[in-house]
């Protein structure tokens, strides 16, 4: 744990009764009085340093300032407040006013506002952080570029909803970058870049990249409604699309709106940054995405292959997650606890369409969406942990699984609602045009459930019963059971019914697919687990670790675990070059696999009893079926 805010002397009229019943405030539905302003100095990006000074109108008397908790997108209390220092407040005559923390919620400050003072004037800075994390966690800043999330670098008044409360934004660049969001600007000089007034909502809602390399490229020519691709670099040679990589993405774009038939943004934005400095995820939000990949995602094939599916991803939540959002997570602002219990429709079904766009559009082809496919679901298919937790669980407990190591991943589960939730909406997909003879899809729910309120971003909850309630529109079962029996199951294997009705059959060979090989490429390791039920590292500096260990697979058997070392393979020294040999030899010979493993300051040599060779996921045609995955992946026909 890195150090918090640091505690100042309170002033004597902030009780500690008052310090514990911050949450318990109401919420009112009135505009917050006055306008919020804030400017963020981004100048100084190699030290990772954001100075924020933020204005707050106020009125005499007790306040409590919010620093966001939970975060749209992230579906946990995942706020950086951790990375905030230096917070000195002021009020209009330059004069100190202190300040306590709440005793309960560290991301709740309690204050006095003294008479006379209309105004409190906060500084402080965000220590962008250097290393680890995961999402508006990890590192956002480098020499060459800077990603701003919003919700980092300001604190906000209790007891409004976010979207009644204004504030005006501006930042300063460094010289000569170039920048995007979803934001407009009002004006622009060499002080800074002013924005124009938006709700606290929206602001968090918009967040802002910038980099020494950047350019932004029109996604929907002559469009009445904008998109472009908006990006930064480590170098400028990342910033070139190939003609085939440039249509695919405008592809993506068409093809989403003749899925959904109605956008629910002014503009839209894909904010994508390439940089091996910076973290490497996906945040959605509703005119634009938050995207950061390797550096060489558009020049190097095996990259662009492995993470193709994750614009598309982001896209879709603009329908999914955005304008449409589980009723759980529509909360009034930034500090009241989420409720992830749906997110096997927020995410699970953004996971089913963005692949389906990323191969509609060409992004990748039909047989690397099948292997795609065939990887997912053979990895949830050895997934022993659901005999304890089901997919369910995966998701209430949301707010904690998006942080637990990769160790133990079989046993303990983690965000499997991405996955297996893929699966799941496949096998609704399947299951209607089967049902119906072919004259229905998933893709008549999706333009009923979120092809509506055309050009509106204003969030629209929903619940499971709406859900449930829409698909027997499309096409009359029992949805309810249907869906609950996945949920809730314990059996051991993975719900593949999808692939079996869409023609396909899970099957595995001793050649890795192409899409297998640039997953390992581009992450570094070596995934062993459907033959000795391990995943190692092929990093320089870790080559050879054992990353994750299979629950009751041969090597857990045999005793290795997540931390150890592979040094030596039946006597020869480890090389994931020669594993598949090692493998391929094991088959003929009754005599174990013999690993010398190193664990901390100790070594030992442990036999594996494993001759089935090396194994790989793929997906087999099943004769005399109708290929149903093929249908599902065909281009629409463009939306009017």
């Amino acid at each position: 744990m890195r150090p918090m805010l640091r505690i100042v002397a309170v002033s004597a009229s902030v009780s500690l009764l008052f310090c514990r019943t911050a949450l318990s405030a109401p919420q009112s539905e009135h505009r917050y009085p006055g306008e919020l302003t804030l400017s963020v100095d981004l100048t100084d990006p190699a030290q990772k340093i954001f100075r924020v000074h933020e204005r707050i109108p106020v009125k005499a008397g007790a306040l409590t300032l919010y620093y966001p908790k939970w975060i749209p997108g992230e579906h946990s209390p995942s706020g950086t407040l951790k990375q905030v220092s230096g917070l000195i407040i002021t009020g209009d005559g330059g004069a100190r006013v202190d300040w306590r923390r709440d005793l309960d919620d560290m991301f709740a400050l309690h204050l006095t506002v003294p008479a006379g003072v209309s105004s409190l004037q906060l500084e402080f800075q965000l220590l962008s952080p250097g290393s680890g994390g995961d999402f508006g966690q990890s590192v956002s800043a480098s020499a060459q570029v800077e990603d701003l999330e919003w919700n980092q670098v300001l604190f906000y008044p209790a007891g409004y909803p976010v979207r009644n409360i204004t504030v005006r934004p501006r930042v300063q660049l460094p010289a000569g970058w170039g920048f995007a969001t979803a934001l407009s600007s009002s004006a622009s000089n060499n002080a800074g870049i002013d924005f124009d007034a938006v709700s606290l909502e929206q602001l968090v809602d918009s967040p802002l990249i910038t980099g020494q390399y950047f350019a932004r490229i029109d996604l929907a020519p002559g469009a009445a409604v904008p998109v472009h691709l908006d990006l930064v670099a480590d170098h400028a040679s990342d910033l070139t699309l190939t003609d085939p990589q440039l249509q695919a993405h405008r592809n993506l774009v068409t093809q989403a709106q003749a899925l959904f038939g109605a956008h629910h943004y002014q503009h839209y934005d894909f904010l994508f940054t390439l940089s091996e400095n910076t973290g490497h995820f996906g945040l959605e939000h509703s005119q634009s995405s938050d995207d950061r990949l390797y550096a060489k995602f558009f020049t190097d094939p095996d990259t662009y292959l492995a993470g193709g599916g994750l614009l598309p991803h982001e896209y879709v939540h603009s329908w999914n997650g955005k304008f449409r959002r589980p009723a759980g997570l529509a909360t009034p602002n930034f500090n009241v606890p989420m409720r992830d219990e749906l997110l096997w429709v927020y995410e699970g079904l953004t996971e089913y369409l963005g692949n389906v766009l990323t191969a509609r559009s060409g992004i990748c082809t039909a047989e690397q969406y099948r292997e795609q496919l065939a990887q997912m679901a053979a990895g949830m298919d050895r997934r022993p942990g659901r005999v304890w937790r089901n997919l369910q669980d995966t998701a209430d407990e949301a707010q904690l699984l998006y942080y637990v190591p990769m160790d133990w991943a079989s046993w303990r589960r983690g965000v499997d609602f991405y996955d297996e939730g893929e699966l799941i909406w496949l096998d609704v997909d399947t299951t209607i045009r089967e049902l119906s003879g072919g004259r229905r899809s998933l893709d008549d729910f999706v333009r009923a459930f979120y092809g509506i309120d055309d050009g509106s971003f204003v969030v629209k909850p929903y619940s499971v019963e709406d859900v449930v309630k829409a698909l027997n529109a499309v096409q009359p079962h029992d949805w309810a059971g249907f869906l609950r029996s996945r949920l809730d199951s314990h059996d051991a294997p993975a719900p593949l019914g999808g692939l079996t009705r869409g023609g396909w059959a899970l099957s595995y060979s001793d050649q890795p697919s192409a899409n297998f090989k640039a997953r390992g490429k581009t992450r570094k390791f070596l995934d062993l687990s459907y033959s000795l039920g391990l995943v190692v590292s092929t990093g320089p500096d870790n080559e050879g670790k054992v990353m994750d260990v299979l629950w009751n697979g041969p090597a857990f058997t045999a005793g290795l675990a997540p931390g150890m070392k592979l040094l030596a393979i039946n006597g020869r020294k480890f090389d994931v070059e020669r594993v598949d040999e090692e493998l391929k030899a094991a088959q003929g010979s009754k005599a174990p696999i013999e690993i010398l493993v190193q664990n901390l300051d100790s070594y030992m040599t442990v036999r594996l009893d494993y001759h089935g060779g090396p194994m790989y996921p793929h997906l087999t045609r099943v004769a005399g079926t109708t290929d149903r995955l093929d249908e599902i992946i065909a281009p629409k026909a463009p939306s009017n």
